[in-house]
């Protein structure tokens, strides 16, 4: 195997600066491939007041302006189906999201050939929308083509069955399919069972998520996530009002549609002052408090794979959540650790948080980081996909 020296990565989702949280863990790839000697550049939709080309953390990214400002809202805030599906407009913006994302590859891997530095490989985030933009074009012919799927790109497809026919148009076209875990290898397998992938999560920056100094207070409960169905914030509120976790505080950190039902909600199961509401924050300050709290609650279903799981375990705090999704390839469970319980249960979900409250464990939370690194550490997940790359190529195609 020789590995290509130049590979082009195309997504919707990628930091539109430094510290965004916006498909953060796609541009931590990148920096890892690039430490590894595999130059990487990214081509991604614009959107309102960013520029169209940028360098973050030594990685060049090309955004690709596709309607007016006022219009480029598609991309980068998990939001592009719930729009789609009630807008004339967006989807609209969507066609043209998708023909813009398509003329950008063809012309950055033209452009590569002309000046004799070409591309040694695609690497496509999502098979929905960047995997459907490119299918077929004719200008990544000949070279390894990887697709990885996120999880929110298997959710759709999963709840519109005659989606179906175009995912697995989309994922044949591609050389390598990969999934972050093997809730979603299953999901996939389901829907198009002739079509190999393998199990290939993303990387996290263990150097900014870290454990607190030793002795250092915990306290609480956080959650953060979208506040939607999905994420499962309800379960957790109707759980927090248990006897057993009567004075605990809760932090819930994020945005979306359910916000003010889920607020509502809090004041109908009389939590009062216990939760704190707020915003959704830069990943940065992320670790902060995750290294504050006691315990981080996931409720929710089909989850990809659960990063803010992996980034708290990297900081010695437990997971408590549903048995479903990818977390249950990455919660670590067990005395001193964290729980996973029946998805629906909130009774379950309760008396799970409650006992890791009352667990104190440092060792056990120390061996919580460690099974993080052996799993998702970059140069580790950079190994992986950069063998990808190395497969089939030819003999221009490879340093």
């Amino acid at each position: 195997m020789r590995t290509p020296r130049r590979v082009l990565f195309v997504t919707h989702n990628v930091p539109r600066a430094p510290g965004d949280a916006a498909g953060s863990f796609v541009l931590r790839l990148a920096v890892a491939l690039q430490l590894g000697g595999i130059r990487v550049d990214i081509v991604a939709p614009g959107a309102p007041d960013v520029p169209e080309t940028d360098w973050i953390e030594g990685v060049r990214i090309t955004r690709v302006a596709y309607a007016s400002p006022s219009r480029m809202t598609l991309a980068y805030e998990g939001t592009m189906a719930e729009k789609v599906r009630h807008s004339w407009g967006a989807r609209w913006a969507l066609l043209q999201l998708l023909l813009a994302l398509r003329r950008a590859t063809g012309e950055a891997l033209e452009q590569a050939r002309r000046e004799d530095d070409p591309y040694g490989a695609l690497h496509v985030h999502w098979w929905f929308p960047a995997g459907l933009a490119l299918w077929r074009l004719r200008a990544t012919r000949g070279m390894p083509r990887v697709l990885t799927m996120h999880g929110s790109d298997v959710r759709l497809a999963s709840g519109i069955p005659v989606s179906h026919p175009v995912m697995r148009t989309v994922l044949r076209d591609m050389t390598h399919r990969a999934v972050v875990s093997h809730w979603m290898a299953a999901a996939v397998s389901r829907m198009a069972r002739d079509l190999p992938v393998e199990v290939a999560p993303m990387p996290i920056d263990l150097a900014q998520f870290t454990p607190p100094p030793a002795g250092a207070p915990r306290e609480g409960i956080l959650f953060v996530g979208r506040l939607n169905a999905q994420k499962g914030v309800a379960d957790l509120l109707r759980a927090v009002a248990h006897p057993a976790l009567r004075a605990v505080p809760i932090t819930i950190v994020g945005d979306g549609p359910d916000a003010t039902a889920l607020r509502e909600l809090a004041a109908t199961q009389h939590l009062g002052d216990r939760v704190t509401w707020l915003p959704a924050v830069p990943h940065g300050h992320l670790s902060t408090l995750y290294r504050r709290a006691a315990l981080v609650c996931m409720p929710s279903r089909s989850e990809g794979l659960g990063l803010v799981a992996v980034e708290a375990q990297a900081c010695g705090t437990p997971v408590v959540g549903y048995a479903d999704g990818g977390l249950l390839d990455v919660v670590q469970t067990g005395p001193g650790r964290g729980r996973l319980v029946a998805a629906g249960s909130v009774e379950a979900l309760a008396e799970a948080m409650a006992s890791v409250l009352g667990e104190a464990a440092a060792a056990e939370r120390l061996a919580l980081r460690d099974a993080m690194l052996d799993r998702f550490a970059p140069a580790r997940v950079a190994a992986g996909y950069a063998a990808m790359y190395a497969m089939n190529l030819g003999p221009g195609e490879a340093a």
